[in-house]
């Protein structure tokens, strides 16, 4: 009689949880950590490439050493942020990961440009398999961030509608701020456009 007691009660206690949403919260959270590992895991790919990068470059670009500087500078900052999933609820972290991972990518673009200058080192066959290694992991990067924005997404409107808010609160669940939010002056600001070629090597 006890046993049939303690059954009953777990299963009334598990219909009303699922009733007030607590397995849809469960679910959506695990999708936000998934799709963000998933976005670290081709963040690694990219830090991963760029010393192999620099390393290909490095005979060719003697005049642009700071490049080649700024490029290692950047991509150690990055590996200095440990960061997980468990670190989504931390904007401070986040930011930092953010800035660090946008300071790379910048660095990069002024990398590929410089390179331009020098025709033989966009012959080499190693540099040209980088760089559509890198260009490849660039393109997996937008497409898990996009993911991970319509998980984020997804997991907000759950825990602001009724009456999964009430459960949310209940089990200390809250909203995540999604990728780019605290960019969102940058990424509105009217883009600068230059038309001066870049200047050939040794002309300086």
């Amino acid at each position: 009689m006890k046993r049939f007691l303690q059954f009953l009660l777990m299963s009334c206690l598990a219909l009303a949880l699922s009733g007030c949403g607590y397995n849809d919260i469960q679910r959506l959270d695990e999708q936000v950590k998934t799709a963000w590992s998933q976005t670290l895991n081709q963040y690694e790919r990219r830090a991963e490439l760029v010393p192999k990068l620099v390393n290909s470059v490095n005979a060719y670009m003697v005049n642009e050493r700071a490049v080649l500087t700024q490029v290692t500078e950047a991509r150690s900052k990055v590996g200095s942020i440990q960061i997980s999933a468990k670190d989504l609820d931390n904007p401070e972290v986040m930011k930092k990961f953010t800035q660090a991972q946008g300071e790379l990518s910048s660095a990069l673009s002024r990398l590929i440009a410089v390179s331009e200058n020098y025709p033989q080192l966009k012959s080499d066959g190693l540099f040209r398999d980088l760089m559509t290694q890198l260009e490849g992991t660039e393109n997996r990067i937008a497409t898990e961030r996009g993911r991970y924005v319509q998980a984020v997404q997804a997991y907000n409107l759950v825990v602001r509608q009724f009456p999964t808010l009430i459960t949310a609160k209940i089990f200390g669940y809250h909203t995540m701020e999604n990728y780019g939010v605290s960019k969102q002056d940058q990424i509105t600001r009217d883009p600068e456009v230059k038309f001066s070629l870049p200047q050939p090597a040794g002309a300086k």
